[in-house]
């Protein structure tokens, strides 16, 4: 490329940069500041792979095979992990759910419960006290009038 002549400070577009480096990549010792972009970092780095010795290219076979291994062993535990804390969520979130709805349905139970035996108390003095007007002679209609009973829910009383 004996056209191109340009130096670094009169690059102007990403076309540039690259004929610049094209031409110059035997002589630049690290990426010039205007290129400091992740295509060109990439260039630079197969670059100085392709300078290795035979010895250094094993080298660094091994160290990339060796972090691939630990990266995929990384991400394989935490997906793993992921999941089992999401099953552990979900059964835990239904455990304190069934807690919670078995709590609140004694606390309704006992709602109910206490209602209902106030009624019943309620009825049975309401019906005590129809028993005693009558011992006092008072008649069922009268009866029926103090405690808002009918006179044969009264009769039944006896």
């Amino acid at each position: 490329m004996p056209k191109f002549t340009k130096k670094v400070e009169e690059l102007e577009s990403r076309f540039e940069k690259w004929l610049f480096i094209l031409k110059n990549l035997q002589d630049l010792q690290r990426i010039p500041a205007s290129m400091q972009e992740k295509i060109f970092a990439k260039l630079f780095d197969a670059a100085e792979i392709a300078g290795f010795t035979p010895e250094q290219v094993l080298a660094y076979e091994d160290s990339l095979k060796y972090y691939r291994d630990l990266k995929n062993s990384f991400d394989t535990a935490r997906s793993e992990g992921w999941q089992e804390g999401k099953e552990e969520g979900r059964e835990e979130g239904r455990e304190e759910g069934l807690k919670e709805g078995i709590e609140q349905g004694i606390e309704k139970g006992i709602e109910k419960g206490i209602e209902k035996g106030i009624e019943k108390g309620i009825e049975k003095g309401i019906e005590q006290t129809a028993r005693n007007a009558l011992k006092m002679g008072i008649s069922i209609a009268d009866t029926a009038k103090l405690t808002g009973l009918t006179p044969e829910q009264i009769e039944k009383l006896g």
